[in-house]
This record gives structure tokens, sequence and C-alpha cells, in this order.
């Protein structure tokens, strides 16, 4: 016999249950009035909210003011209607949120309702062991199937064990919750009351992402590698995120949230989840928010599999995923690398949720990491986002060790491993330029960086980003060609110390050997109108290492500029700085500057070449053991 599940189908399996079951379609007034003054009620979440049980509820109550009290209710995360937050209902309801959504937050911070703070990983367990007994589960499912198993749906998360432990379960079956694949089902025996009811599930519109936000979509991408298993919240920036790995293969999903911006890569084929180390070929989501083409997708899709939090959540599963990256986004970040996404200062606004969950798991990950995103500047750019420290009264949601990098439309900032002086430059360089001078003096004040830090404000000091590109030299090798960054002293350090002898002496003509933070300074303090310091970086896996450092000094009297450079010695004579030469002499025709000038040692014969080979018009006067060359452009 060939298997049959059209809609007909469906209704009539509903209709049999009718009759099989006639106790568990009681009447609204039978099935609510089994609730008792003091329950606690538990609500599906988000998208799965049951809104017709709900609206029920409410009918109930309006006609029956005096048949329960404090009632309690709880709910993972509320984005519908929350009736029994209004104040006119407080004697018969008190709300209480594991997650704080638009809907609650006044309720919450006024003290009409209340926030638990937890792990969302560890919400089952606090239900399964009753310390927090559900009397009453308010859920919504698909219709049954032909074992008489209804589908969670969109909302396994805390729903399955809200389900598994509460005493009275009753349930809105709607034709337009889709039937999901894992571990979704309960049984109709263990459902106390069926209330049909078909509406459209709830729909989590895409916030259309911002220049803001596709910028730090851009960066993010730069991060996210081919085979990556990947975590991503909800919002413009996670929209954003999504829309810029679309040139990337092979990823994966392992996700609290599933949105619409996972299922558009999912049909392109980017995610196939075909390198995942756990659950190869699923994509393995606990609750799903977005629109109806969504839902449709994942109806009855066995490449998705939805599981309770509590497996979604656990760190301990999420680092079996090799090359595990969560991306999450917080309210604010201070310059030691402590965040909060729940609070600012002493007001709630939303939750701790998962994201410590994934952040830690990406972490322990083999080959992963952790990407914290967030805009530089909220309040139509009155406040900065980035913050000496966090207020008085903040929720510390992810500590100095979680974060591997963090991301803002200004750039990515590289903090793991580093140590505070290190952190806070480069947090202080993707932050907003308006607060920059602001924060490093306030950075000095605490004694987080140099006291004598140098700061150029202003356009004249901000990162010309538009300066980057890319360059392949003759043996293959891909360099980034970039400007100097405020935070890139480490890097500097590290590369000018790796030089030889033979090598420092070329560039500086000078014996001296040492590199202190003063002399560092000059090179990643630049007026970005008279001087330019390109570096060539190439990335180890680690993180950036410098291979090659050239520069030019503007004379205003000639216009012209005075050139240097100097490459890594076992990088050299493998083509990078003639890159790195070519790329100062366009940017220097760009300016209508007239041509270089330089000092050369006269032993130094491969630098004299390379500037030969690059047809400028050369003129040289022997100084005592130097060329003194004058190196005018053709073709102005």
């Amino acid at each position: 016999m060939v298997y049959s599940d059209d809609e007909d189908d469906r209704e009539q399996r509903l209709n049999d249950l009718r009759v099989k079951y006639p106790a568990k379609f009681a009447s609204e007034e039978e099935v609510f009035g089994r609730i008792k003054r003091g329950d606690k009620v538990f609500i599906g979440t988000g998208c799965g909210q049951p809104q017709y049980l709900i609206r029920a509820l409410m009918d109930y109550i309006e006609k029956h003011p005096k048949a329960f009290f404090d009632t309690e209710v709880f709910q993972v995360w509320t984005l519908g209607i929350a009736p029994y937050t209004d104040e006119r209902f407080k004697s018969n309801f008190r709300h209480n949120s594991f997650f704080i959504g638009n809907n609650t937050r006044e309720a919450i911070n006024s003290g009409l309702a209340d926030y638990t703070p937890i792990f969302l990983s560890e919400i089952p367990d606090l239900i399964s062991r009753g310390h927090e007994h559900m009397d009453v589960a308010l859920i919504q499912t698909s219709r049954p199937d032909p074992h008489g198993y209804l589908s969670l749906g969109i909302s396994v998360d805390i729903v399955k064990a809200a389900v598994e432990n509460a005493d009275l379960v009753i349930a809105q079956v709607n034709k337009f919750m889709p039937r999901t694949h894992g571990h979704t089902f309960i049984h109709v025996d263990n459902v106390d009351y069926i209330i049909p009811y078909y509406e459209p599930l709830l729909r989590y519109e895409p916030t259309l992402p911002d220049n803001i936000a596709n910028s730090i979509g851009n960066y993010v991408s730069r991060i996210v590698e081919d085979g990556d298993t990947i975590q991503v919240g909800y919002g413009s920036i996670p929209n954003a995120i999504l829309s810029n790995l679309s040139g990337k293969k092979n990823l994966g999903v392992h996700t609290e949230l599933l949105t619409d911006g996972v299922i558009d890569l999912m049909k392109k084929g980017v995610i196939n989840n075909s390198k995942k180390t756990l659950h190869r070929g699923k994509t393995i989501a606990s609750f799903c928010m977005g629109t109806a083409p969504t839902y449709e997708y994942i109806d009855d899709n066995p490449s998705v599999e939805f599981r309770p939090i509590d497996y979604t959540n656990n760190p301990m599963i999420i680092a079996q995923n090799r090359k595990m990256t969560a991306i999450n986004s917080v309210l604010q970040i201070d310059l030691t690398g402590q965040a909060s996404a729940e609070s600012i200062g002493t007001r709630f606004y939303s939750g701790i949720g998962g994201q410590a969950d994934f952040m830690r798991g990406a972490v322990f990950s083999p080959g992963g990491k952790t990407i914290l995103v967030l805009k530089s500047a909220a309040q139509n750019e009155k406040v900065s986002r980035i913050v000496p420290y966090l207020p008085t009264g903040s929720g510390v949601t992810l500590n100095r060790g979680d974060i591997h990098y963090v991301v803002t439309e200004y750039g990515i900032a590289h903090i793991h491993g580093k140590n505070i002086r290190e952190r806070a430059m480069d947090l202080i360089a993707i932050s907003h330029p308006k607060f920059r001078k602001e924060l490093i003096e306030e950075a000095k004040k605490l004694g987080l960086i140099f006291k004598d830090q140098a700061f150029i404000p202003g356009k004249r000091g901000e990162y010309p980003e538009h300066m980057e590109t890319y360059r392949t030299t003759p043996d293959g090798t891909t360099i980034l060609l970039r400007p100097v960054k405020i935070s890139d002293e480490p890097l500097l350090k590290d590369f000018f110390y790796s030089l030889s002898d033979k090598s420092i002496y070329r560039r500086f003509i000078s014996q001296r050997k040492d590199m202190p933070h003063e002399r560092l300074q000059e090179f990643v303090i630049i007026d970005y109108t008279k001087e330019k310091v390109i570096l060539a970086v190439t990335n180890d896996g680690e993180g950036e290492v410098v291979l090659g450092v050239s520069q030019y000094g503007i004379d205003e009297f000639t216009h012209t500029a005075e050139v240097a450079f100097v490459v890594r010695d076992d990088h050299q004579a493998k083509g990078i700085g003639m890159e790195m030469l070519k790329y100062l002499t366009t940017l220097a025709k760009k300016e209508g500057l007239l041509g270089f000038t330089a000092e050369v040692l006269m032993e130094n014969q491969p630098m004299l070449h390379l500037f030969e080979r690059m047809g400028f018009d050369i003129q040289k006067r022997r100084g005592e053991g130097v060329y003194e060359l004058k190196m005018a452009f053709r073709g102005i």
C-alpha cells in the first residue's frame, strides 16, 4: 500500500481522533476550567506561540475574573500577544520570562513581570527535576500523522520538556504548523486536550540590513571559511552576515534558531552540511522564526532536524562540531573584552539566551572560532557601544575568554590571546571615529594602554579602508596590502624583531637594533594626508603576520615623497617588495605626486635594481656610502 499524506488525509486523521478521543475535544469552558489558583502555566515559544489558546484563555478570565489568581506564566520568548502582562490582570497572572522580548520589556523593567536569567541549555533540566514544575502547558502542534503523533513543528526548544513534565497539556492543532523531523513528536495519548484552530503562524519578518549591517556582514564573511559549521542569531546584522556568505562552500549549521537567511543559503546549496562532524547532512536547530516560505520548506524535510534546546545548546555537543563558528551580537563591549547582551546598565533588555552556550562550545571546538558583532554606536551615533568599562548593573554575558573576534562596521579586532593593552587598542581601532579620542584618554586613565599613547583625531587619523587590496606574487603567494592601523604595534614589533641585523641596517642605515614603543608609534600613528604606511600581510590561521612594511612621507615643497620599505628575510626575493613599491607608486600618482626620493646603501644592490625595474627617471647622487635617489614618475 502506497503511503499518502495529502490535505484530505491530514484532516481525516484529526476527525478520526475526535471519534476515538471525544474527551480530548472538550469545550473551552471545561478546558480552561482545569487551571487552578497558583498554577504555573507554560506557553510555547516565539513563532510557535499558540495565539488562539492565549486569546481563549484571556476570554475565559474576562468571563470568570475570579477563576484563578497568582497564575505564573512562563515563556522563553514572547513574539506575539502578551496580554497577561497587562496591569489590569496583575491579580490573575504574573509573567516570568527566560528571555526578554519587545512585548515584555516594559513590564519587566517596571516590576509588573519577572525575568529569570539562565542559559537556555539549562531550562529543560530546571523543568525536568521539578525546580520549576509546570502545571499546565499551552502548545501548538501539527495535525496527527498515521501513527497518532503530533509534531511540535517550529518550536521544540523547551516545549518538549514542558510537555513531558506538565500535569495538563493543552494543544492547539493547526494545519499551518509544519511537520518537522527530529525530536519533535508527541503522541496524542500524552495530550490532555486538543483545540483545533487554524491560523497562520506568527512570522518574524527579516529586517532589511542597512549599510552598516552590510559592512559588518562583509567583514564576518572574511572570517568564515568554507566547511565551517555556523550558528547565527537573528536581526538585521545576522541577516546581512548570512547574505554575505553566499560565496562560501559546504557550510554546515548547528544552531538554536533557524531563520529565513539560513534557509536561503540551503536553497542555494551554500549550506549542505557535507563537512559536519556531527549529524552530517543535517541542519540542526531548536526553533524557527521566519516567514511562510521557510515554514513550507521545512515541512516534512528530512534535511532539517529540530532538537530540544538542552541538546542543541549543550556546549559539549556544540564542541563536537569541527570548525564550529559561533556568531552573536551584544549591546556593549568594554575595552578588556567583557560584553553584555542582556542589559544596558540596570535596565534589562534581552537575556543570557543561548549565545554563551554557543560561544563556549565553539571555543572548545577543534578549529572553532567565536565572532562577536555590534554596530559601533547607538542612538544616532550619540553613544559608543565600545566602552572603557561596562556600566554599573550591566550583566556580563560573555567574559574576556569567550571572544576571538569582534566586528563592527569599522573592521575586525582579533582579541583572542591578546593582553589587555593589545585588545584595548584593537577595539579602539574599530570603534566609531567620533569616540576614539575619548576612548584613548579613558584607557590611559584606567592604565589599560601606554600613558603616552599618541592619537590623531578626525579624518586625518581615520583608517582608509578603501586602500586595502590583494596582490599575488610570482610564486603564487597571496598578500593583503593594507594601511597600518593604530592597533598594529604588536604586529610590527614582531615583524621588526624577526629581521636580521643586515636587513635592519639596510632599512634604517643605523646600527640601532631596538624597537621600543616610542619608535613603533612613529609607524602606527599616521596622518594619512601626509604619509602612507602600507603593510604586506598574510594570515597563518591564528591571525595576521606582517611580511613587509612600506611607507612614504610627502615633501610639500617638492611635491614628491620619500619612500622606504623592508621585507622579512624569509620572504625576500619573492616579489613582495615589488608589489609594495608598485602599490605605493599607484597611491602617490593618485595624489598627484611627481616622484619619489630615497636613500639606499651602495651595497644594497637588490633595492637599487628594484627601483630601476620600475621605469622611473632616476637621478643618483653619491653620498657617504649611500646613493641619494630622485625618481621622477613617467606619464603624470
